[in-house]
C-alpha cells in the first residue's frame, strides 16, 4: 500500500529565516570586511557555534573561546549579548509557501539546529512560528542534525510516520540523513525550486 506524503518538516535558518553573523559584525568592523571575515572564520566559527546548537551554554561558550583569544574579548561576547543582531529578516518567498501548505490543510513541524537560549528571540520576532504544530529545537534536545536521534525525537514526540513526510533543508548532509530515515528530503535552493518540487510532490496546487 502506497502512503500518501502530507507531513511537511522544516528548517528554519537558510529557509525560512535570513540568519547570518555578519549582520552584527559588520556594525562592529566597519568597512574591514577582511578582519571581519578572518574573525568569523578563525575565532567565533561555524563549528564553535554549532556547540551552542547542540546544548551548550552560552556562558560556556564565550568563557572558553576568550580564553583563546584574549584580545578578541569583546568581540567574542557580542555574539552572545547582541546575538538578536545576526537575524535578518523572514524569507518571504519561503513564507509564502509557508503559508499556502498551512492553508492547504498539511501538518507543519520545525526541526532546527538552534540553541535553546536564542530561540526566544526568533519566535519572538518570527510570529510566523506559531503556524507549526510542533518544533523540535536541537539545542533543548542536546544533539544536532545530522544525528538521525534528532529526526527519531521529532518522528516519535509528534506520532509522525517517516513514510508519510517530507523535510526541507538547505543542507544536503541534514537532507540526506532525513533520507536515510524513509523521510522524502528536499535540498532547498531557493523557494521557486522548492515550489516546483512540492508541485510535483502534489502538496501545492
Amino acid at each position: 500500500m502506497h502512503t500518501r506524503r502530507d507531513v511537511v518538516i522544516f528548517d528554519f535558518g537558510g529557509v525560512l529565516i535570513d540568519w547570518n553573523p555578519r549582520y552584527l559584525y559588520r556594525k562592529l568592523f566597519g568597512d574591514d570586511e577582511a578582519a571581519m571575515e578572518a574573525f568569523l572564520a578563525e575565532v567565533t566559527t561555524p563549528e564553535w557555534n554549532l556547540q551552542q546548537d547542540a546544548g551548550r551554554s552560552w556562558d560556556e561558550a564565550v568563557r572558553v573561546l576568550t580564553a583563546e583569544h584574549p584580545t578578541k574579548a569583546d568581540l567574542i561576547a557580542a555574539y552572545q549579548h547582541r546575538w538578536e543582531e545576526t537575524l535578518g529578516g523572514p524569507i518571504d518567498d519561503s513564507l509564502h509557501i509557508l503559508r499556502d501548505l498551512k492553508k492547504a490543510g498539511h501538518p507543519l513541524y520545525g526541526l532546527t539546529n538552534w540553541s535553546q537560549e536564542t530561540f526566544p528571540f526568533a519566535q519572538e520576532r518570527f510570529d510566523f512560528l506559531a503556524l507549526f504544530d510542533g518544533i523540535v529545537v536541537s539545542g533543548a534536545e542536546g544533539m544536532i542534525k545530522p544525528d538521525p536521534r534528532l529526526y527519531q525525537t521529532l518522528l516519535e514526540r509528534y506520532d509522525i510516520d517517516p513514510a508519510r513526510a517530507i523535510f526541507i533543508d538547505d543542507n544536503k548532509v541534514n537532507v540526506e540523513a532525513a533520507n536515510a530515515l524513509g523521510i522524502h528530503g528536499i535540498h532547498f535552493h531557493d523557494a521557486a525550486q522548492l515550489r516546483a518540487e512540492l508541485v510535483r510532490l502534489g502538496f501545492l496546487p
